[in-house]
């Protein structure tokens, strides 16, 4: 917790005060479903520095639509041509995706106009024109869902230091525009702090074109201004959306965080003293992945980056391409580049492309949402997603002991919390080969994962108390992302590098679970049934739970979770994409020996009693539960 915040937070405490700068909630607005009572907050209180929205074409040019880069920019090589991959990103789709049209109607219904911080991150070009002031899509126009688009994202201006210099025509000469930009907004308070995050990006109010290239011969752009741009290289500018808090709440001293005074903005605008929804971005920057940067000698990420040292978000998610970086240089040696950072942003989401092309129809193409591109942007998100992890299987006594290594930069898995899960499935067979028992079983006819013997990795974020109280909701309910004030639950697993005093730092520490420093993989021990001769092994991914979308489909009162719901069902439910699966062959044991060490003595009773009415290491009978007939299978077996 901040000093400065925190004395402001005792004073207020010791003298009673709990209603100033804090709102103290009795009966908190309309209704909303079930008896639920909506928090009356308003737009003020999703208030965040940097460009704010402007309606004057004049002052603030429009965001244009990326369709416009489209005849340069696309259509020549599919795997290089920047609007090829970016269009069926969910960067691209990021305004129609229909789960998160779901998410913002609950978001809304939970608290008046919730929806204002979600469309800044999702629909830029709206929001910055003004069109978002409902917090919802209601004043959208055609054009506002094309998502986080290329216009937009190449207007974007470093925070800290603007750009260095301008490139190309007319003869270098630097018009820095970017130190006026921020001298502007320094003026009127608006200058975010970089490491803020929640969308709070600064933008030219201008159509000037920003890139990470010094070398552009020639602007085609129309206008006299293209400018240089480390920053486009820099993971700082994926942080502007890839850390997300919610600034509705501020801590007490107890660091129970609570609801701030309504009708103001945040009162420190610090992310520490915010609810941490998202963390992405600072899993990243305190991992090593952030500060000496990590090679893979299969060079499973990076494309054909020249030092295959991964550093930056860039390095993964936009990795380089030998080609053209438009349709004039393509296929001509003299001018193609090494590293064309491929627009793909690939990522974990495996099936929500598919339920926006459907939802577009007969638009789909119009739109460059061709089966050839959606179809590859899905393999490329399959493929990251087993790029991300490793599996190791070792057989400890009578024990399997299930390694999973964390390869991402972040944590296994990472972003939005509600329906992303990883699990462990494990199936062991006798000598023919018939299976003896699973552990991890789903169901893909029904989207029912049996999480009750083995190990999932996910967070949960629920409401408190007060909060409870306050909305009439029961305590500890997930899932409504807008009212949630606690991480109830994190065992996913973190980035090379990682400390614990560093994630505790900026709201990213494990909950509920413990990993040693330096620590980026996790060990599950599951006991080898009798008889059981070999085991297959997977770690599964899903995107969304069944859990999670019946929850938007039967919360989101204006349609648009049972759209979201009969689309997952439509594509597959999610169905969970193998990012590692191996099988082992088992060495004759002694199922009693949980350490592996050749005797069944004091110690492996320590391991059994220590892990009482619980599972793996102790399971001595196979059975997925740790009582007594584990404890007479290792008195019989009993060496001393």
């Amino acid at each position: 917790m901040k000093t400065r915040h925190g004395l402001w937070l005792i004073l207020c405490a010791s003298i009673g005060l709990a209603g100033v700068g804090f709102f103290v909630p009795s009966v908190l607005g309309v209704p909303g479903s079930g008896g639920q009572v909506q928090v009356p907050t308003s737009d003020a209180d999703f208030f965040l520095p940097g460009t704010q929205p402007n309606k004057d074409s004049i002052a603030f040019e429009p965001i244009l639509a990326s369709n416009n880069c489209s005849y340069c920019h696309g259509e020549y090589n599919m795997d290089v041509a920047p609007f090829d991959s970016w269009v069926v990103s969910m960067m691209g789709q990021s305004a129609r995706d229909p789960v998160w049209h779901a998410a913002l109607a609950i978001a809304n219904q939970d608290a008046n106009l919730a929806g204002e911080l979600c469309i800044r991150c999702h629909a830029p070009g709206a929001w910055l024109g003004g069109r978002s002031a409902t917090g919802d899509l209601s004043q959208f126009g055609a054009e506002d869902f094309d998502g986080i688009n290329c216009h937009f994202c190449h207007r974007v201006v470093n925070p800290t230091a603007g750009s260095l210099s301008a490139v190309g025509y007319p003869n270098n000469i630097d018009p820095t525009p970017d130190p006026e930009i921020l001298g502007a907004l320094s003026a009127e308070g608006l200058l975010p702090d970089a490491a803020l995050g929640n969308a709070s990006f600064v933008v030219d109010p201008h159509d000037v074109r920003r890139g990470p290239f010094d070398d552009v011969p020639m602007n085609f752009h129309g206008g006299p201004e293209l400018i240089f741009s480390p920053y486009h290289s820099d993971g700082a500018m994926c942080g502007t959306c890839h850390d997300v808090s919610n600034p509705v709440y501020s801590p007490l001293p107890s660091g129970q965080l609570v609801l701030n005074q309504l009708g103001q903005p945040h009162p420190t605008m610090d992310k520490g003293d915010m609810f941490p929804e998202q963390r992405t971005y600072s899993e990243w920057l305190n991992s090593t992945f952030a500060t000496t940067g990590v090679s893979f000698p299969d060079n499973r990420f990076g494309g054909n980056h020249p030092t295959g040292v991964m550093k930056s978000c860039q390095d993964c998610h936009m990795p380089d391409q030998q080609g053209g970086g438009c349709v004039f240089y393509d296929g001509d040696p003299k001018t193609e580049r090494p590293n064309v950072p491929q627009h793909s942003f690939a990522g974990a989401n495996t099936w929500v492309l598919r339920g926006v092309q459907t939802q577009m129809g007969d638009d789909a193409g119009y739109f460059g949402l061709t089966q050839e591109r959606v179809d590859a942007s899905i393999a490329r998100n399959i493929q990251m997603l087993r790029d991300a992890s490793d599996m190791v299987l070792n057989q400890v006594g009578g024990q399997l002991a299930v390694k999973i290594i964390n390869q991402s930069g972040h944590k296994l898995p990472t972003g939005y919390p509600e329906g992303r899960r990883a699990w462990l499935n494990v199936k062991f067979f006798d000598a023919t080969g018939v299976m003896l028992a699973e552990r991890g079983a789903y169901n893909m006819q029904t989207a029912t994962l049996n999480a009750g013997d083995t190990k999932v990795y996910l967070a949960r974020h629920v409401i408190d108390e007060a909060i409870a109280a306050a909305t009439h909701l029961p305590v500890g309910q997930m899932m409504h992302l807008a009212l949630s004030n606690k991480v109830e639950f994190d065992n996913r697993i973190p980035p090379r590098g990682f400390t614990n005093a560093a994630f505790v730092e900026v709201g990213a520490a494990p909950i509920g679970y413990a990993y040693p420093d330096g620590q980026y993989w996790d060990t599950t021990n599951y006991a080898i049934p009798a008889g059981a001769k070999s085991a297959v092994a997977t770690f599964y991914y899903q995107t969304s739970s069944r859990e999670y979308m019946e929850f938007v489909r039967d919360t989101a009162l204006n349609g648009s979770g049972v759209t979201a719901y009969n689309l997952w069902v439509q594509h597959g439910r999610s169905a969970p994409v193998d990012m590692d699966s191996v099988s082992i062959t088992f060495a004759a044991s002694n199922p009693a020996d949980f350490n592996g060490d050749g005797v069944v003595n004091g110690t492996d009773l320590t391991i059994l009693l220590s892990n009482w009415g619980g599972t793996g290491q102790g399971d001595a009978s196979g059975d997925g539960i740790i009582n007594g007939t584990d404890l007479s299978v290792l008195l019989a077996s009993w060496t001393g």
